[in-house]
């Protein structure tokens, strides 16, 4: 084809053209185009990752899991599908699932990590990468998991246990409201490796919060020495200090995690402390991290460490600094 003189219309127009797709479309000096900014135009499938949570429905702290993740999707142009539940056997189905709908990568919780073993098997047999969070720090190498994003919840609660020496407690009350999950069991062990003082675990049913109320309450009756209460989640400490106030208790109240309420609660008095593991955070990281490894084989951690998300202490003297975040709902 004959080229145009630089003078003709269409020399003008071919040169305007050439600069728009140098600016706006990321065209290269020699015509092509930029690899990452042509990725949609291209007609490249978006990347689909789901996200399975053993967390129970309702429950703020999953909520903030889930933000974290939508916010890393939306930035990732990434087709995210979130599920849960609390139940092993439900868990397992749900990640079952996502394999027969051939999702790009999973992220999923330990909590029991025996029921998990399996279809985390299943998912990398079938060349889906699976990434961890949450629970199961002992565990996600094992499991054969590419990635893990939490706490050490063993390291978290011996934390908590100098803190509560520091605080001259005697007598601790770990309330675990979930039994058998390996993160709580973890982090009642740590504040008792630690803790000078003497340490009871309390189980209670984390599905019916009257009902924590009220055992709480109980055993508080039932034994004044008891001077610290240690719940492992923000509504759990909430219901903790009613239980303190029914059994005319003179204990104290300390939690991990946080939200809104918790964070005015802290403000306010009638909670000492919360450990802040940012699940936020983990959800984020988790989804990322899945895109980062199908576009660029990135491995946060090199696929041989944790990366740790908490612990990180929330105190009345340092709440201020996350409680507008807390109101925001990402805290």
């Amino acid at each position: 084809m004959k080229t145009p003189p630089p003078s003709s219309p269409f020399a003008r127009v071919a040169a305007l053209t050439a600069a728009a797709c140098l600016l706006l479309a990321g065209c290269s000096a020699l015509g092509g185009t930029d690899e990452a900014a042509g990725a949609d135009s291209a007609g490249t499938p978006r990347l689909k990752i789901a996200l399975i949570a053993h967390g129970g429905k309702g429950d703020v702290f999953w909520e903030l899991v889930h933000k974290g993740a939508q916010v890393a999707a939306a930035k990732d142009d990434v087709d995210l599908t979130y599920a849960n539940d609390s139940d092993p056997a439900g868990q397992a189905e749900l990640m079952r699932d996502a394999i027969r709908q051939k999702v790009d990568g999973i992220a999923v919780t330990l909590a029991k990590p025996s029921a998990m073993r399996g279809p985390v098997a299943e998912a990398r047999a079938a060349g889906i990468p699976v990434v961890g969070l949450n629970s199961g720090m002992d565990q996600w190498r094992s499991a054969g998991l590419l990635e893990y994003f939490g706490q050490d919840e063993s390291l978290a609660g011996r934390a908590v246990g100098n803190k509560l020496d520091d605080l001259k407690a005697k007598h601790a009350l770990c309330v675990i409201h979930e039994r058998g999950n390996v993160g709580l069991e973890a982090r009642c062990a740590g504040v008792k490796k630690a803790f000078g003082g003497e340490t009871e675990n309390l189980y209670v049913d984390g599905t019916d919060m009257d009902a924590v109320t009220a055992t709480v309450a109980s055993r508080l009756t039932q034994d004044p020495t008891i001077d610290e209460v240690v719940t492992m989640g923000a509504q759990f400490a909430l219901a903790a200090v009613k239980s303190v106030e029914e059994a005319d208790s003179k204990a104290h109240v300390a939690t991990f995690d946080l939200n809104k309420e918790l964070v005015k609660a802290v403000q306010d008095g009638d909670v000492q402390f919360a450990v802040d593991q940012q699940p936020y955070l983990q959800g984020y990281l988790a989804v990322d991290s899945l895109w980062l490894y199908r576009t660029n084989g990135n491995t946060l951690g090199g696929g041989e460490a944790p990366v740790l998300t908490g612990p990180a202490f929330v105190t009345k003297a340092n709440v201020g600094s996350v409680a507008k975040f807390a109101a925001n709902g990402t805290r």
